[in-house]
């Protein structure tokens, strides 16, 4: 298997947590589990649907556990993909706007949401999704106002 590990001292590896995967999977799984039992009582045929619901929502709950997100003072990496890797990579210089969201059912589990929009034409929004509570952002912040010093960058509004 391999490894995603950034050789930068101060690279924070960040991955969703199980239980947000989990809550995503759920509604493939339990739709999985009452056409089992509408093939068991009614039509021996949707069984196949059953399957194929229970396989999409397990390639789903292994997708969600692939994400990694890693975070260095001077980009952010972001690998994802089960069969298929691709790993984005964005400057922090070009880091715009941070948005913190916290839905009650994370709130529950202690976990967050952080949007990051950017000026980067690849990818205008970095959704970092089912990450464990921290003060993530105020790293960020530190790093992206370290980065645009390192590279002269000034905003002008």
């Amino acid at each position: 298997m391999e490894s995603f590990i950034v050789d930068e001292p101060q690279a924070i590896t960040i991955r969703p947590a199980a239980v947000f995967a989990f809550m995503h999977v759920f509604a493939f799984m339990l739709g999985s589990l009452g056409l089992l039992l509408l093939a068991w009582r009614f039509w021996p045929a949707l069984v196949w649907v059953s399957l194929w619901s229970a396989l999409s929502g397990l390639y789903r709950f292994c997708f969600l556990r692939s994400v990694c997100y890693a975070v260095s003072p001077e980009v952010i990496r972001i690998r994802r993909g089960v069969f298929v890797k691709r790993t984005d990579q964005v400057a922090l210089c070009r880091v715009k706007d941070y948005v913190l969201t916290r839905p009650f059912l994370l709130q529950l589990f202690c976990l967050m949401n952080l949007r990051l929009n950017t000026n980067d034409p690849e990818n205008p929004v970095i959704w970092l999704r089912g990450i464990p509570e921290s003060d993530l952002v105020h790293t960020l912040r530190g790093y992206v106002q370290q980065a645009r010093l390192n590279n002269k960058i000034y905003e002008i509004n």
